[in-house]
């Protein structure tokens, strides 16, 4: 019989399951080293955010088939280590998506009325009505920061408020959004028409400090604004000043820059203006219930020879066929992650052509990884090998797959279109001899580029003279070229030119490189 080791406290009817198919240890508080001496007995490892699942570990558990997270992230977790030996890693990405949900319009309604102040005061044996005069949502506009799963209940639930929904997600359709009631808007417009601001999306470096001293300037004097989505999306000493000030009506925090926060925070002197809940989104009973039943179902699956439903590695692949699709997958999720952001998001239909000797393999992988990549700016860690075909098709994308072996400039080549907010544009790379990944085409020109980190991308005409423009253009700023390529098809036509930076482009800087004549179009990528 398999053996499953449970090292973090598990909800019951999770252990239930497992108990089905397998012989269950509850060995809790163990050390790294302790980890390392058992591991080689267990099929199976399942886990929540107590345990670090370290390479020593997985290296030592010769056994394991799968380890399962009873949780959303898997930050704790090697899962390079763990893909490269084969073992599957899962999660529960959706178990607590309606206690997030729930939390955060309940931060709606407890800031409407001074729900906890006005608690306090009562308990306290005051009877003061008039200084708890609080505001109806009714009819007011709710402007959602992240139309994926959590926002879209919330908006679902909103909408049955009677609250008016505007929302910026740059990843979904405006068709999904129409679907949910919502008005897709720009992120400007949104903070100057919103009265409620809710934020559903990832920290990334894009979305670090989004809500800023900047930001707030713009807002009503009456938003009130909510986080229960992740700690480091608001600037929280602006809106602490902000909030101090009387320059927005109030703030309802779950997650916070620091956990916990700290003593000395300016956020801990605010008012009844301020709700501030210690991360509890994911604390329902019903939540830890979920996510335990739905890790260790996977689990259970997995050890009974079936596939697992979430898992954030590559489910269903024996180490021998993932060694020898594993450079094409890091290509395609390359190529995806880039045809995404030159088509600007909100992608609509992306078409995937094998070509060559790729052609004859399994495409499925393939299209998921490039999926996988088109998403990643949205979603981040949130999007998976089993759940990128799962999100785009909820975000109304349409996926085209070709095959043609005939194209053989190269022993295996991919080719990706996207139809997106900024128009259509395409990629394609392929694997060199050595396993180097090549960006070989943008836009049908042909160029020759590894993927770096930082890139700049330019449509222009060819003349004399725009590369020493564009060069020094970046020197003045401080930012150093590592590399440099222009494809074009015809002399003095139109040309691209891919530049890799050692530097990320500072603010300002692309709406200078537009003002260089003969430049049409500039495109800054982070890969």
């Amino acid at each position: 019989m398999p053996k499953v080791l449970v090292s973090d406290p598990i909800d019951q009817a999770g252990l239930d399951i497992l108990s089905q198919v397998a012989q269950v240890d509850i060995k809790t508080g163990l050390s790294n080293e302790e980890l390392v001496r058992i591991i080689p007995d267990y099929d199976a490892l399942m886990i929540r955010s107590g345990t670090r699942v370290t390479p020593e570990i997985i290296e030592a558990g010769n056994q394991l088939k799968i380890i399962g997270r009873a949780g959303v992230g898997v930050d704790n977790v090697d899962v390079p280590t763990a893909t490269r030996k084969g073992i599957v890693v899962v999660n529960s990405p959706e178990g607590n998506t309606i206690a997030a949900a729930e939390h955060a319009l309940a931060m709606i309604l407890a800031l409407s009325r001074y729900i906890p102040d006005a608690n306090h005061s009562v308990k306290n044996g005051k009877w003061d009505r008039k200084s708890y005069v609080g505001a109806e949502v009714y009819k007011k506009t709710l402007g959602i920061v992240g139309l994926g799963k959590i926002g879209s209940h919330v908006a679902a639930a909103a909408k049955a408020m009677g609250m008016k929904l505007i929302a910026y997600d740059p990843f979904i359709s405006i068709e999904r959004a129409d679907h949910l009631g919502c008005r897709l808007v720009d992120m400007d417009l949104l903070f100057r028409e919103s009265d409620y601001i809710t934020l559903h999306i990832p920290k990334t470096p894009e979305t670090a400090n989004l809500i800023n001293a900047e930001a707030i300037a713009k807002m009503k004097p009456t938003v009130r604004i909510i986080n229960c989505a992740r700690g480091g999306i608001i600037d929280e000493a602006a809106l602490a000043e902000a909030l101090k000030e009387g320059r927005i009506g109030g703030a309802a925090l779950d997650v916070y820059e620091n956990e916990p926060l700290e003593a000395d925070s300016p956020l801990r002197s605010l008012g009844k203006q301020a709700i501030l809940t210690p991360h509890l989104g994911a604390s329902t009973a019903e939540a830890q219930i979920n996510v335990a039943i739905d890790v260790a179902e996977q689990i259970r699956d997995v050890l009974l020879g079936l596939p697992a439903r979430s898992a954030v590695n590559i489910p269903g692949l024996y180490p021998d066929a993932l060694e020898k699709l594993r450079p094409y997958l890091q290509l395609a999720e390359n190529l995806g992650n880039l045809v995404g952001q030159l088509a600007g998001g909100r992608v609509e239909l992306l078409t995937v052509r094998l070509q060559g000797e790729l052609a004859d393999n399994n495409s499925q992988p393939i299209v998921v990884a490039a999926l996988k990549g088109l998403l990643s700016q949205a979603l981040r860690e949130r999007v998976n090998y089993v759940n990128a075909s799962i999100e785009a098709k909820e975000r109304g994308i349409r996926i085209i797959e070709t095959r043609d072996g005939s194209i053989r400039d190269y022993t295996g080549s991919l080719h990706l279109e996207a139809k997106g907010a900024l128009g259509d544009h395409s990629v394609t790379g392929a694997l060199l001899g050595d396993g180097e990944i090549r960006i070989t085409d943008i836009d049908e020109f042909p160029i020759n580029v590894p993927p770096t980190h930082h890139m700049l991308f330019t449509r222009h005409r060819d003349m004399p003279g725009i590369i020493g423009k564009i060069g020094s253009l970046l020197g003045s700023f401080n930012v150093n070229i590592a590399s440099m390529q222009v494809g074009r098809k015809i002399v003095r036509g139109d040309a691209v030119m891919v530049l890799s930076l050692d530097d990320p482009l500072p603010e300002g800087i692309l709406a200078e490189i537009m003002k260089v004549p003969g430049i049409r179009d500039a495109y800054t990528v982070m890969l």
